[in-house]
Protein backbone atom coordinates (compact mmCIF):
# COMPACT_ATOMS: atom_id res chain seq x y z
CA UNK A 1 0.00 0.00 0.00
CA UNK A 2 2.54 2.53 1.09
CA UNK A 3 4.58 1.86 -2.27
CA UNK A 4 1.50 2.43 -3.93
CA UNK A 5 0.91 5.88 -2.07
CA UNK A 6 4.61 6.63 -3.46
CA UNK A 7 3.22 5.79 -6.96
CA UNK A 8 0.49 7.79 -7.41
CA UNK A 9 2.35 11.10 -5.14
CA UNK A 10 5.10 10.42 -7.67
CA UNK A 11 2.72 10.66 -10.64
CA UNK A 12 0.83 13.37 -9.57
CA UNK A 13 4.17 15.47 -9.16
CA UNK A 14 4.97 14.18 -12.82
CA UNK A 15 1.43 15.61 -14.30
CA UNK A 16 1.41 18.98 -12.35
CA UNK A 17 2.34 21.54 -15.17
CA UNK A 18 5.91 23.55 -15.57
CA UNK A 19 5.48 26.78 -14.47
CA UNK A 20 8.19 29.08 -15.37
CA UNK A 21 9.62 31.93 -13.14
CA UNK A 22 7.72 35.08 -13.21
CA UNK A 23 8.74 37.89 -14.80
CA UNK A 24 9.18 40.29 -11.67
CA UNK A 25 9.98 43.84 -11.40
CA UNK A 26 11.69 44.35 -7.91
CA UNK A 27 12.09 47.08 -5.38
CA UNK A 28 10.24 49.95 -7.18
CA UNK A 29 10.23 52.95 -4.90
CA UNK A 30 7.30 55.08 -3.79
CA UNK A 31 8.75 56.95 -1.31
CA UNK A 32 12.10 57.50 0.06
CA UNK A 33 12.48 55.10 3.13
CA UNK A 34 13.97 51.31 2.14
CA UNK A 35 10.68 49.92 3.02
CA UNK A 36 8.13 52.08 1.07
CA UNK A 37 8.79 49.90 -2.31
CA UNK A 38 6.51 47.08 -4.48
CA UNK A 39 6.87 44.20 -6.49
CA UNK A 40 5.76 43.72 -9.79
CA UNK A 41 5.22 40.38 -11.37
CA UNK A 42 4.13 40.65 -14.51
CA UNK A 43 1.36 38.31 -15.99
CA UNK A 44 1.97 35.43 -18.61
CA UNK A 45 0.05 37.18 -21.05
CA UNK A 46 0.55 40.58 -20.76
CA UNK A 47 -1.91 42.80 -22.82
CA UNK A 48 -2.57 47.05 -22.63
CA UNK A 49 -5.46 46.40 -20.75
CA UNK A 50 -4.26 43.25 -18.03
CA UNK A 51 -6.21 44.00 -14.70
CA UNK A 52 -4.13 44.75 -11.42
CA UNK A 53 -3.57 43.04 -8.33
CA UNK A 54 -2.39 44.70 -5.20
CA UNK A 55 -1.54 42.92 -2.39
CA UNK A 56 -0.90 44.16 1.22
CA UNK A 57 0.71 42.15 3.15
CA UNK A 58 0.13 41.22 7.22
CA UNK A 59 2.28 40.97 10.17
CA UNK A 60 0.53 42.34 12.93
CA UNK A 61 1.68 45.83 12.40
CA UNK A 62 5.24 44.86 12.80
CA UNK A 63 6.66 42.12 10.59
CA UNK A 64 6.42 41.00 7.25
CA UNK A 65 7.09 41.44 4.25
CA UNK A 66 6.12 41.57 0.00
CA UNK A 67 8.92 38.89 -0.63
CA UNK A 68 7.09 36.03 1.71
CA UNK A 69 6.21 33.32 -0.25
CA UNK A 70 2.59 33.23 1.22
CA UNK A 71 2.05 36.29 0.48
CA UNK A 72 2.51 36.18 -3.24
CA UNK A 73 3.05 32.56 -4.89
CA UNK A 74 0.07 30.96 -4.99
CA UNK A 75 -1.81 34.45 -6.41
CA UNK A 76 0.42 35.59 -8.78
CA UNK A 77 0.46 31.68 -9.94
CA UNK A 78 -3.13 31.75 -10.59
CA UNK A 79 -4.20 35.52 -11.52
CA UNK A 80 -0.80 35.84 -13.27
CA UNK A 81 -2.57 33.35 -14.87
CA UNK A 82 -5.45 35.02 -16.21
CA UNK A 83 -3.59 37.92 -17.08
CA UNK A 84 -3.10 40.21 -14.13
CA UNK A 85 -0.53 42.63 -12.97
CA UNK A 86 0.17 41.18 -9.40
CA UNK A 87 1.63 44.43 -7.17
CA UNK A 88 3.20 43.14 -3.27
CA UNK A 89 3.59 46.49 -1.24
CA UNK A 90 6.01 46.77 1.69
CA UNK A 91 5.30 49.39 3.74
CA UNK A 92 7.12 51.24 7.23
CA UNK A 93 6.20 49.09 10.32
CA UNK A 94 5.98 49.65 14.18
CA UNK A 95 7.84 50.90 16.04
CA UNK A 96 9.43 53.22 13.65
CA UNK A 97 5.88 53.84 11.96
CA UNK A 98 2.59 54.16 13.56
CA UNK A 99 -0.65 52.58 11.95
CA UNK A 100 -1.61 55.76 11.10
CA UNK A 101 1.56 56.62 9.06
CA UNK A 102 1.51 53.03 8.26
CA UNK A 103 -2.04 53.44 6.21
CA UNK A 104 -0.70 56.17 4.10
CA UNK A 105 2.37 54.10 3.08
CA UNK A 106 -0.20 51.93 1.46
CA UNK A 107 -2.46 54.46 -0.01
CA UNK A 108 0.90 56.24 -1.18
CA UNK A 109 2.13 52.61 -3.27
CA UNK A 110 -1.66 52.35 -4.83
CA UNK A 111 -1.16 55.61 -5.70
CA UNK A 112 1.95 54.78 -7.06
CA UNK A 113 0.38 51.67 -8.86
CA UNK A 114 -2.42 53.70 -10.60
CA UNK A 115 0.25 56.26 -12.02
CA UNK A 116 2.28 53.13 -13.26
CA UNK A 117 0.38 50.36 -14.26
CA UNK A 118 0.30 51.33 -17.62
CA UNK A 119 4.06 51.32 -18.10
CA UNK A 120 3.78 47.74 -16.71
CA UNK A 121 1.16 46.42 -19.51
CA UNK A 122 -1.59 47.51 -16.54
CA UNK A 123 -5.05 49.30 -16.94
CA UNK A 124 -5.09 51.27 -13.51
CA UNK A 125 -9.08 51.46 -14.70
CA UNK A 126 -9.11 47.75 -13.84
CA UNK A 127 -7.81 47.96 -10.08
CA UNK A 128 -8.07 45.35 -7.06
CA UNK A 129 -6.74 45.80 -3.44
CA UNK A 130 -6.52 43.10 -1.35
CA UNK A 131 -4.58 42.55 2.20
CA UNK A 132 -4.57 39.70 4.80
CA UNK A 133 -4.67 40.49 8.38
CA UNK A 134 -2.71 43.88 9.31
CA UNK A 135 -3.22 44.54 5.88
CA UNK A 136 -6.50 43.69 5.54
CA UNK A 137 -6.77 46.38 8.20
CA UNK A 138 -4.67 48.88 6.31
CA UNK A 139 -6.73 48.28 2.36
CA UNK A 140 -10.07 48.03 4.21
CA UNK A 141 -9.20 51.57 5.87
CA UNK A 142 -7.89 53.05 3.15
CA UNK A 143 -11.18 51.84 1.15
CA UNK A 144 -13.25 53.48 3.54
CA UNK A 145 -11.51 56.87 4.53
CA UNK A 146 -12.74 59.01 1.66
CA UNK A 147 -10.24 61.73 3.57
CA UNK A 148 -6.98 59.48 3.20
CA UNK A 149 -7.98 58.23 -0.60
CA UNK A 150 -7.98 62.38 -1.45
CA UNK A 151 -5.39 62.78 0.50
CA UNK A 152 -3.24 60.44 -1.32
CA UNK A 153 -4.41 61.84 -4.71
CA UNK A 154 -6.18 58.08 -5.32
CA UNK A 155 -8.50 57.52 -8.37
CA UNK A 156 -11.57 54.99 -7.54
CA UNK A 157 -10.81 51.34 -8.12
CA UNK A 158 -12.64 48.46 -8.46
CA UNK A 159 -13.27 46.29 -5.20
CA UNK A 160 -11.49 44.96 -1.79
CA UNK A 161 -10.86 42.00 -0.83
CA UNK A 162 -10.13 41.54 2.97
CA UNK A 163 -7.98 37.97 4.04
CA UNK A 164 -9.73 37.64 7.41
CA UNK A 165 -8.74 41.39 9.08
CA UNK A 166 -7.09 41.67 11.82
CA UNK A 167 -9.43 45.03 13.22
CA UNK A 168 -12.35 46.10 11.13
CA UNK A 169 -13.85 47.90 13.98
CA UNK A 170 -11.05 49.15 16.25
CA UNK A 171 -13.08 50.23 19.67
CA UNK A 172 -14.73 46.70 19.66
CA UNK A 173 -11.29 45.16 19.36
CA UNK A 174 -9.96 47.32 22.17
CA UNK A 175 -12.83 47.19 24.30
CA UNK A 176 -12.16 46.43 28.42
CA UNK A 177 -11.56 44.23 30.29
CA UNK A 178 -8.58 42.47 28.45
CA UNK A 179 -8.38 43.75 24.65
CA UNK A 180 -5.30 41.97 23.09
CA UNK A 181 -2.08 42.61 23.37
CA UNK A 182 -1.22 43.28 20.05
CA UNK A 183 -3.93 46.09 18.86
CA UNK A 184 -3.20 47.66 21.95
CA UNK A 185 0.75 47.84 20.92
CA UNK A 186 -0.65 49.24 17.52
CA UNK A 187 -3.45 51.37 18.66
CA UNK A 188 -2.79 52.67 21.60
CA UNK A 189 -5.14 53.74 24.36
CA UNK A 190 -6.53 57.05 23.16
CA UNK A 191 -10.45 56.22 21.88
CA UNK A 192 -9.89 58.82 19.03
CA UNK A 193 -7.21 57.60 17.25
CA UNK A 194 -9.50 54.28 18.01
CA UNK A 195 -12.28 55.85 15.49
CA UNK A 196 -9.68 57.74 12.93
CA UNK A 197 -7.88 53.93 12.26
CA UNK A 198 -10.97 51.91 12.42
CA UNK A 199 -12.35 50.76 8.59
CA UNK A 200 -15.85 50.26 10.55
CA UNK A 201 -16.16 53.82 11.44
CA UNK A 202 -14.64 55.54 8.42
CA UNK A 203 -17.15 54.49 6.06
CA UNK A 204 -19.19 56.94 4.27
CA UNK A 205 -21.76 56.92 1.43
CA UNK A 206 -21.49 55.41 -1.27
CA UNK A 207 -19.01 53.18 0.45
CA UNK A 208 -17.65 50.72 -2.37
CA UNK A 209 -17.44 46.97 -3.33
CA UNK A 210 -15.79 44.52 -0.62
CA UNK A 211 -15.02 40.84 -0.44
CA UNK A 212 -14.50 39.29 2.97
CA UNK A 213 -13.26 35.90 3.56
CA UNK A 214 -13.02 34.87 7.60
CA UNK A 215 -11.77 32.04 9.56
CA UNK A 216 -14.52 30.07 11.08
CA UNK A 217 -11.66 28.98 12.97
CA UNK A 218 -11.29 32.65 15.33
CA UNK A 219 -14.03 33.24 17.61
CA UNK A 220 -14.32 36.74 16.23
CA UNK A 221 -13.34 36.83 12.92
CA UNK A 222 -16.78 36.07 11.28
CA UNK A 223 -19.27 38.32 13.32
CA UNK A 224 -16.87 41.41 12.67
CA UNK A 225 -16.65 40.35 8.88
CA UNK A 226 -20.16 40.62 8.60
CA UNK A 227 -20.70 43.68 10.76
CA UNK A 228 -18.28 45.46 8.67
CA UNK A 229 -20.93 43.99 5.97
CA UNK A 230 -23.87 45.43 7.42
CA UNK A 231 -22.29 48.85 7.81
CA UNK A 232 -21.13 48.85 4.00
CA UNK A 233 -24.46 48.06 2.91
CA UNK A 234 -25.99 50.56 5.11
CA UNK A 235 -23.47 53.04 3.22
CA UNK A 236 -24.95 52.15 0.13
CA UNK A 237 -22.26 49.77 -0.79
CA UNK A 238 -21.53 45.94 -1.62
CA UNK A 239 -20.34 43.60 0.26
CA UNK A 240 -20.18 39.68 0.33
CA UNK A 241 -18.60 37.61 3.28
CA UNK A 242 -17.28 34.06 2.93
CA UNK A 243 -16.96 32.24 6.28
CA UNK A 244 -14.17 29.19 5.43
CA UNK A 245 -12.71 26.20 8.23
CA UNK A 246 -9.96 27.66 7.37
CA UNK A 247 -6.68 29.01 9.69
CA UNK A 248 -5.98 32.83 9.88
CA UNK A 249 -2.62 31.68 8.05
CA UNK A 250 -4.17 28.86 5.65
CA UNK A 251 -6.53 31.85 3.77
CA UNK A 252 -3.60 33.75 3.11
CA UNK A 253 -1.09 31.19 1.92
CA UNK A 254 -3.68 28.76 -0.30
CA UNK A 255 -5.79 31.68 -1.91
CA UNK A 256 -5.00 31.08 -5.39
CA UNK A 257 -5.16 26.91 -5.35
CA UNK A 258 -7.32 26.35 -2.37
CA UNK A 259 -10.35 25.09 -4.10
CA UNK A 260 -13.28 27.01 -2.12
CA UNK A 261 -11.63 30.46 -1.90
CA UNK A 262 -9.89 30.83 -4.87
CA UNK A 263 -13.42 30.32 -7.53
CA UNK A 264 -15.34 32.67 -4.91
CA UNK A 265 -13.10 35.35 -5.36
CA UNK A 266 -12.46 34.86 -9.34
CA UNK A 267 -16.76 35.18 -8.81
CA UNK A 268 -16.33 38.42 -7.33
CA UNK A 269 -13.65 39.85 -9.44
CA UNK A 270 -16.10 38.88 -12.63
CA UNK A 271 -18.95 40.69 -10.96
CA UNK A 272 -16.48 43.70 -10.76
CA UNK A 273 -16.68 42.63 -14.63
CA UNK A 274 -12.63 41.56 -14.47
CA UNK A 275 -11.74 38.39 -16.36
Amino acid sequence: MRLLCLIVACATLLLRPAFAEPRVLSDLSYGPDADQAVDVYLPDTLSAQSPVLVMVHGGGWIIGDKTNDRVWEEKQAHWGALGYVFVSVNYRMLPDAPVAVQASDVASALKFVQDHAAQWGGDPAQLVLMGHSAGAHLAALIAADRALQAKAGLAPWRGTVLLDSAALDVPSLLAPPDPPRYAVRAFGEDPELWIALSPRHRLSAPSGQFFLICSSQRETSCPEARKFADSVHDTGGAAQVLPVDLSHAEINSTLGSNPITTPAVDSFFHSLSLP
